[in-house]
């Protein structure tokens, strides 16, 4: 029996956590999760048998594309600048020195009795500091005026005059602006050798970082002889750049493993990922962690020491005899490099440019250790990839993610503090996880103190990884815990509960009726103010909403399976939906940490809608007599992160089942035609759900997934004959389904443009990203040529490859989507 009563002194204590936490700023923000399969580097044991020199040496490090969710995009340790930003020194009026701020992009130089010169970053126009070319520019400038010749510096300090942010790496949109990336290979070289000249000097340069120091801000910080760092929940360190098909270009690939250590500098530029103070002390990435309001201080106190002697220059981290055996010496690194390459290959199937580049760029440099040929050779190779169209989807998709973060409909008309989620299973509770993880309080219903306790379960055992994984504290996760209230239908207060509800979201059965009795409920028992947001996956808001009396303040918000780790949110507003509850779906959803796009209201919405045709296929394509494993490795081979027999099994056959049901039913005529999906209702009649039941299309026992018997009888059964389709064939039938329902929602504007297209289908299904989404795949492989091809497949199938109207149309014209 759960006893779900809490005792009043229990909850002044939950009360008093909270403040705390909100006091002392020690909540920090959940991090997103990549987009690609969990995968550990294998140890170098594995690859040189017996050896106990090199054993576990890459036990805990987790390659490029290393997440739980297969399809998890996460630009969160990128440079926050949008286009419209990055373009306001060209749109503002021209920059004109004065006695009090003689430059654009730094405050004035400071320089203490002592001879340290303080060099403070501070674009005043711009939220956070970021590296340009014209920045660099102006710092040589600054250098050469105030510090190269002043006999009077003794030493430097570079930090920032922003509160929270050191820099949080390199203007992206610098690069894409140039047609002929060639260009970029004398820019990136006068960078370097203005960091040459910095060394030149000859006096102690120390990096003071509060906040994000990544890309261009950390190599900035690596050519320094001392670096520290804050305690600041907000300070993070890392070389994002591979996630944008890009490696790091102002000396990165060259000067990290120097300070520290080969593993752990390939680990960081492989990953992209963030490092936070204590492990970056830890790698002897930082001298220093300090409290954010002694930083400067301390980096002056250091910068004195480091000039009369007091205090010695950073020698990098000092290595064990295991490291030194692998990084050091012939034997050791051979293997170590035959592991890395071999995962990278293994995790990006090839097709991405940029983890190989890194590792040439490494190699080509502890091979070329003297003079400026390691630079040149990262330099070049930074235009070779800023020149890929891998780079140009990736940059594509980071700057749609940037756009998507605005939305036009104002405030919300009342603020959200409390929120109502109703059913308990995997979706409800995930969006529970989700919400209380943002310090909303949560109020968790289901109709018995069971149903409660499973949602409870599964949302403590995520915590429970993340503070096995130190991704979360016993603080946070007692604070995250306080946040969620689970109630039944026996709680005799459940109503008063929800009487001070400000947002409810359903998580209930794709019922239509009971969705409709819900809203009704919850009119007659929460506040006026009270927004209602439907999870549904397929059902019309507006069917939905019809007889509601409140009907202007009812949306949809259709989360994605599992919430905690899909980042897409669909919100849907049928025609009577107020801009005030838009707003309130913005707000709550970007505050969970999700990629929001607005969405046409008609049956399957978007991504949906473009599943519906593609599931088809795969039904058409099993009775055609391609096989479950060939399907899956087909679409894998594409490019998508997993195979759709993979993607079903994870959703749930049942969910499947229904949305493609539904689909058929709706309005999608003859492009929902050409197969079968009454095998799928069999399926869920026999339970064969998928990984949820431990069995659909494969068997699960532990992390090992099989075909069984009969499966492989009941496939059998359904198979109408064998065309002996290649892969290629298989990928064209597949995908055309897909890319030309993300067509016809752009022509029936239930999608705004190709970059919310993109966005949808990259972060709600894990289209290749390294694609870009299916409207810039399209440009990329030409709209006339795949009109064509679609056209035979027609010829040869069907009227459900009948390429849309738009698509046509752009053929004809010789149009792109971006």
């Amino acid at each position: 029996q759960v006893d779900w009563h809490t005792s009043r002194t229990r909850i002044e204590s939950i009360r008093n956590q909270k403040m705390l936490a909100r006091t002392t700023n020690t909540l920090s923000r959940c991090n997103k999760w990549n987009m690609f399969h969990s995968l550990s580097m294998r140890t170098l044991s594995s690859v040189a048998g017996n050896s106990s020199l090199v054993k576990n040496s890459f036990a805990n490090h987790k390659g490029i594309f290393a997440s739980s969710s297969p399809i998890r995009l996460d630009f969160s340790s990128l440079a926050a600048v949008d286009r419209e930003t990055s373009e306001e020194s060209d749109t503002s009026s021209k920059f004109i020195p004065t006695a009090s701020r003689k430059y654009e992009f730094f405050q004035n130089v400071e320089v203490t009795p002592d001879g340290i010169a303080i060099i403070r970053f501070d674009n005043p126009s711009k939220k956070v500091n970021t590296i340009s070319f014209k920045l660099k520019d102006e710092a040589e400038k600054l250098w050469n005026a105030e510090i190269h010749h002043n006999a009077h510096v003794k030493g430097v300090v570079f930090t920032s005059g922003k509160p929270d942010g050191f820099i949080a790496g390199a203007d992206i949109f610098d690069i894409q602006s140039l047609q002929n990336k060639e260009e970029v290979i004398p820019l990136i070289e006068s960078a370097t050798k203005f960091f040459q000249h910095l060394k030149s000097k000859g006096v102690p340069l120390v990096c003071a970082i509060n906040g994000p120091a990544l890309g261009g801000g950390l190599e900035w910080a690596l050519w320094c002889d001392y670096r520290i760092c804050t305690d600041s929940p907000k300070t993070k360190l890392g070389l994002p750049e591979v996630k944008l098909g890009l490696l790091p270009g102002f000396g990165g690939t060259q000067n990290l493993h120097k300070i520290v250590g080969l593993q752990k500098a390939m680990d960081m530029m492989l990953t992209g990922k963030d490092v936070r103070p204590k492990q970056a002390k830890k790698m002897g990435l930082v001298d220093l962690v300090v409290a954010p309001q002694s930083l400067e201080q301390v980096a002056i106190d250091t910068a004195k020491g480091l000039a009369n002697g007091t205090i010695k220059k950073s020698s990098g981290v000092k290595k064990n005899l295991q490291d030194r055996i692998v990084e050091d010496t012939p034997f050791g690194r051979y293997f170590m490099w035959q592991t890395i390459d071999k995962m990278v290959k293994k995790n990006t199937n090839g097709n991405y440019p940029a983890p190989f580049a890194i590792i040439d760029a490494v190699k080509y440099g502890m091979e070329h250790p003297q003079g400026d040929a390691k630079f040149k050779f990262e330099r070049e190779s930074f235009a070779k990839l800023a020149a890929t169209k891998e780079s140009e989807a990736l940059i594509g998709i980071f700057d749609g993610t940037t756009q998507l973060k605005k939305h036009t409909y104002g405030d919300v008309a009342h603020p959200i503090h409390k929120v109502a989620v109703l059913g308990s299973g995997l979706m409800g509770s995930g969006i529970a996880q989700v919400t209380a993880e943002k310090g909303y309080e949560v109020l968790l219903k289901d109709r018995d103190d069971a149903s409660v306790a499973r949602g409870l379960s599964y949302v403590n055992e995520n915590w429970g990884r993340k503070l096995k994984r130190k991704k979360m504290s016993t603080f946070e996760f007692n604070i995250n815990s306080s946040n969620i209230v689970p109630l039944t239908d026996d709680t005799e207060s459940w109503k008063k509960h929800f009487g001070r509800a400000d947002l409810v979201i359903e998580a209930v059965f794709e019922d239509i009726e009971l969705k409709r009795k819900i809203v009704a409920q919850m009119e007659e028992l929460t506040p006026d103010h009270c927004v209602f947001a439907t999870n549904t996956s397929a059902i019309p808001i507006a069917d939905i909403a019809k007889g509601a009396k409140r009907p202007d303040q009812i949306i949809g918000m259709h989360y994605f399976s599992p919430v905690p780790q899909m980042p897409l949110l669909e919100i849907i507003p049928h025609d009577s939906t107020s801009d005030a509850t838009k707003a309130a779906a913005f707000e709550v959803g970007m505050k969970q940490g999700k990629t929001c796009i607005e969405v046409k209201d008609v049956p399957g919405f978007y991504v949906n809608r473009c599943l519906g045709p593609f599931l088809v296929e795969v039904s058409a394509l099993v009775r055609d007599g391609v096989g479950l494993e060939e399907l899956d490795l087909a679409a894998k081979n594409f490019g998508m992160p997993v195979g759709p027999i993979d993607l079903a099994d994870n959703v749930g056959i049942d969910v499947v089942y229904h949305v493609a049901s539904f689909l058929s039913r709706a309005d999608l005529g003859n492009r929902m035609s050409g197969g079968d999906i009454t095998f799928l209702e069999e399926m869920v009649k026999k339970g064969w759900l998928g990984k949820k039941s431990n069995k659909g299309f494969y068997t699960y026992q532990g992390k090992k997934k099989t075909i069984s018997n009969d499966v492989k009888s009941y496939i059998n059964s359904y198979r109408e004959k064998n065309l002996g389709l290649k892969e290629e064939e298989v990928q064209n039938r597949l995908m055309s389904r897909f890319i030309n329902e993300a067509a016809k929602c752009l022509e029936d504007e239930i999608i705004a443009n190709p970059v919310v297209g993109d966005i949808g289908l990259v972060f709600g299904t894990g289209f290749a990203p390294f694609k870009g989404g299916p409207f810039r795949y399209l440009d990329s492989f030409g709209v006339e040529g795949y009109v064509s091809m679609m056209n035979r497949l027609a010829d040869n199938y069907g009227p459900q490859f009948e390429p849309c109207q738009l698509l046509r149309d752009y053929a004809a014209s010789g149009k792109k989507f971006h």
